[in-house]
């Protein structure tokens, strides 16, 4: 079977998403990674996680990834080059990507994937619904290729030892006026740590802590623990913390080695988004919180007094 990853990169480095896209493909098949860009920094990186051939659009200078990288796919597939199967990650820039080449080659996109299977050239998706209380199977019928989007987290990244893939160009043709839109600037929020989706350890805060200052204490622990502080949608949507904090269906999802919910209940939304954690720790005064149904160890207690002397212990450990 011949896949192909829309790959992304970021400072200099394939992005982990993309990496956990190439792990799942090279178990399915043969292994294309798509960039659009210049491959050059990344190509070796991409055939380490399983890529043989790197097809990329070379500097799109300016114009709408979007845009440009799913012309780019159509005029290789026109080209006859056609994959069995695109997997494209499962956040802004691949959504609009996927949405766009979905169009050109009239095919149906299926979105927000944990799993795909490939069966006797008959390939196949899971997908959570009802807040991820149920999975659902879903086959593609109809011509190749099919177009599947995959949220974060559903592989694990593990490089393979491949060698350096062949690169191919794939320049993008005219788009006339649809390709007259350019970026004028990116903004990057500034952080500090490690990412929140990438992080071993994840300490989040919820409408429990009782007031947006109260929040120190979770970026406190998260730093003395080398971790990423996280927040549930409801103090997001207080305006405690920014959006990129939250944890949950519609926030980041996250697999870290320890995930510890101070004041958090447990609501289906969030717990969506950290249940693939090895270990969760949830610290909430109502014993009865839902939070402590997938909880490896629940303190109930206040979080007011409970994180202080966490915090001191820790401290005092140096």
């Amino acid at each position: 079977m011949n896949i192909w990853v829309f790959a992304q990169a970021a400072n200099g480095a394939p992005t982990t998403g993309t990496l956990e896209l190439l792990t799942k493909a090279r178990a399915l098949g043969t292994v294309t990674a798509f960039v659009g860009g210049d491959a050059s920094a990344i190509a070796a990186e991409l055939g380490n996680f399983g890529a043989s051939k790197v097809y990329a659009t070379g500097d799109l200078g300016g114009k709408l990834p979007g845009v440009a990288v799913s012309a780019a796919m159509k005029a290789v597939i026109d080209g006859g080059d056609s994959p069995d199967l695109i997997m494209f990650p499962q956040n802004y820039e691949g959504r609009d990507v996927v949405s766009r080449l979905s169009v050109k080659l009239d095919r149906t996109v299926l979105t927000n994937n944990v799993d795909v299977t490939a069966d006797g050239g008959t390939v196949a998706v899971t997908t959570p619904i009802f807040g991820g209380n149920v999975l659902v199977t879903t086959s593609f019928s109809g011509s190749a290729p099919h177009l599947a989007a995959f949220r974060p987290k559903s592989f694990a990244a593990e490089p393979a030892g491949g060698g350096a893939p062949e690169v191919v160009a794939a320049p993008v043709p005219e788009l006339g006026a649809t390709g007259t839109a350019q970026v004028t600037a990116v903004h990057v929020e500034e952080t500090s740590g490690p990412k929140l989706d990438e992080a071993a350890i994840v300490v989040s805060g919820g409408r429990g802590l009782g007031e947006a200052p109260k929040y120190e204490m979770i970026e406190s622990l998260a730093k003395l623990l080398k971790g990423a502080p996280g927040a549930s949608r409801a103090i997001v949507d207080a305006g405690w913390v920014p959006y990129s904090y939250q944890v949950g269906q519609t926030g980041k999802v996250v697999k870290p080695g320890v995930y510890i919910a101070a004041g958090i209940s447990g609501a289906t939304q969030h717990m969506v988004g950290m249940k693939g954690a090895k270990n969760i720790i949830a610290i909430n005064k109502d014993k009865e919180a839902p939070i402590f149904g997938i909880a490896d160890l629940g303190i109930v207690g206040d979080v007011h007094k409970v994180l202080p002397k966490l915090i001191e212990a820790l401290q005092a450990r140096g």
